[in-house]
């Protein structure tokens, strides 16, 4: 079997191409494309267009929702939500070399998930985010360490995940953090995904968790940031 990808542990959420370039400019180890909006046609431009940046650039590319994108563009993984294809379905789909991962707010969801077969679990809201309405209320880390001790693959926190924050959060033992807003959102987001590849890498290293799991490397060998 092809090896899987490493999963890093910065994700970097990005809509559009030239976030992905400025991000893994800045060092970025992993890519997560979440686009929502537009034609099937022009989502797919934008995931295969990411996708060569991150061939480019040694970063693994994963896809929020769309196993059929993921396998067409020929990405590193693919993520999806409670109102996905299930686990089980998505692995038919994408085979036993893609990563697949799935979002767990909860022990008992993140066993079910991990017993379907994922190889990580996004795991949040952590803090309330600034760039998603809707969500539960926040986890907190107590909420992200409960996952983290109930299953044996990587964890990856998600929302409001700042430079500030990103040692208390993997103090938890997850692997690796998700950011969007603290990147979107940043008048620079060069560098603020090099101030969290810093902030990554400055703090200490969480135990090693499953298959996919790999420390910082790649694109992001770098410096860190947050979510």
């Amino acid at each position: 079997m092809t090896a899987r990808a490493p999963l890093g542990r910065l994700h970097v959420l990005v809509d559009s191409v030239s976030l992905a370039e400025a991000a893994l400019e800045g060092g970025a180890p992993t890519l997560q494309v979440r686009v929502k909006a537009g034609s099937d046609r022009s989502r797919f431009e934008v995931v295969a267009a990411v996708a060569e940046r991150c061939r480019s650039a040694g970063a693994t590319c994963i896809v929020d929702d769309r196993a059929d994108f993921a396998v067409a563009a020929g990405v590193d993984g693919v993520h999806v939500g409670a109102d996905d294809l299930p686990v089980a379905v998505v692995r038919r789909v994408v085979g036993r070399s893609m990563l697949v991962g799935a979002t767990a707010r909860d022990p008992a969801t993140a066993r079910r998930l991990v017993a379907a077969g994922v190889d990580y679990l996004g795991v949040g809201p952590v803090y309330a985010s600034t760039t998603k309405l809707g969500l539960p209320d926040p986890l907190g880390v107590a909420g992200v360490r409960a996952v983290v001790e109930a299953v044996p693959v990587p964890v990856v926190a998600i929302s409001g995940i700042t430079v500030t924050r990103v040692p208390e959060v993997l103090a938890t033992g997850a692997h690796a953090i998700a950011v969007i807003g603290a990147v979107a959102n940043a008048d620079d987001p060069h560098e603020a995904t090099s101030l969290l590849v810093r902030a990554v890498a400055n703090s200490e290293a969480a135990p090693e968790r499953g298959a996919g799991f790999a420390p910082l490397s790649g694109a992001a060998s770098s410096e860190g940031q947050t979510t």
